[in-house]
């Protein structure tokens, strides 16, 4: 009888040991986790501070590194050409240069969890060509012509970009809806026409040979170097839309299981879908705005991510912003400097870099993995 009643004792106590193990269990790997994508994030963020420091060095007048941090600890010792220098041309670009890097991967991201595809990226509903044909009106006719710092091409071509998938996305809706099928369509149609459009500017340019010139490297991308105020205005709007994005991670979590199933579980599928696109539209006017038209940037380095921490889009987020800023300052100061004193647009190195790197990547994967 004793022994009996000491079974019935133990049993509970058993019990509730066994269920608080898998819970023990599950916290120490959502800790492991969270621990792990904390430290990715902390050597993502001092790459990007070295690599800062690395490409305002490099250049065709080379400034030692601890000259440098000797100058922007306000301790004097760089000569008055190599304050300029430093000041006033390399780490504005270099900024310049982490904001494009970092917006067109954020954008990409977001683009690429929208349409479940993996090829998607920034200029996929046709920011390119509204970009190009408001930079060109800039370049043709409004070259004089600035606000805080932008230029009429900056202006221009971030109105270009937003306006063209404001259009494209009136098109693609129908009956309170939008197919993202239709939604490519729309963007790949209007896109191209604008795109090509931007030859008629060249019989109004009253100087085709300089105009001809800055056009040629805004559309291969050319990463400007911006004031200081201007750079700060752009930079506060990334983080705006930074911000605004943040939420939108788990929604596209949730998309990823499909428009219906997703409604099912009670997500608001179609404002998730104008969110996304209203904030991936802003990140890619801010890009164009600084660096002209840049490829790969937004494929390539949220395909990447992915590939390294998986799907969840809010684990990606702050790594793929991290990531592509570094990726694009390393990419501009090759182009700056791999031929100095002459100078590739960063678009042109980039198709050659990034188009081998990726198909590389794909090649050595050879695996599946889901959006």
């Amino acid at each position: 009888m004793e022994a009996q009643l000491g079974k019935l004792a133990v049993a509970p106590v058993a019990s509730v040991l066994n269920g608080q193990r898998p819970r023990a269990a599950a916290f120490r790997a959502r800790l492991h986790a969270a621990l792990g994508l904390a430290t990715t994030n902390l050597i993502l963020l001092l790459v990007l501070a070295g690599s800062i420091l690395v490409s305002v060095s490099f250049g065709a007048i080379h400034i030692p590194i601890h000259d440098m941090l000797s100058a922007l600890l306000h301790h004097q010792a760089l000569s008055e050409t190599q304050h300029t220098i430093l000041f006033d041309i390399r780490l504005p670009r270099v900024l310049g240069s982490a904001v494009v890097g970092a917006a067109l991967a954020l954008s990409g991201l977001m683009f690429q969890g929208l349409f479940r595809n993996p090829l998607a990226d920034p200029y996929i509903i046709g920011a390119s060509g509204g970009a190009a044909v408001g930079a060109c009106i800039g370049i043709v006719f409004l070259a004089q012509f600035s606000l805080f710092g932008f230029s009429a091409t900056a202006l221009l071509a971030f109105a270009g970009a937003l306006l063209t998938m404001v259009v494209v996305y009136a098109l693609a809706r129908s009956k309170g809806r939008t197919s993202g099928v239709t939604l490519l369509l729309a963007g790949f149609a209007v896109g191209t026409m604008l795109a090509n459009s931007t030859y008629l500017f060249e019989i109004f340019d009253p100087n085709p040979a300089y105009g001809h010139r800055i056009v040629l490297a805004w559309l291969h991308g050319s990463i400007m170097v911006p004031g200081w105020l201007q750079l700060g205005v752009t930079f506060g709007f990334f983080v705006v839309a930074a911000l605004a994005a943040l939420p939108l991670m788990r929604r596209l979590n949730t998309l990823a299981l499909g428009d219906e199933y997703a409604h099912q579980l009670g997500l608001r599928v179609e404002a998730t879908r104008i969110g996304i696109i209203l904030i991936g539209s802003l990140l890619t006017a801010i890009a164009v705005s600084l660096g002209g038209l840049i490829s790969f940037a937004g494929l390539i380095v949220p395909h990447v991510v992915r590939m390294i921490l998986g799907p969840d889009h809010v684990r990606l987020l702050p790594a793929t912003i991290l990531s592509g800023a570094i990726f694009l300052i390393a990419t501009d100061t090759l182009a700056r400097t791999l031929f100095a004193p002459s100078e590739m647009p960063v678009g042109i190195l980039m198709v050659f870099v990034g188009g081998p790197f990726f198909l590389y990547l794909l090649r050595k994967g050879k695996r599946e993995y889901t959006l």
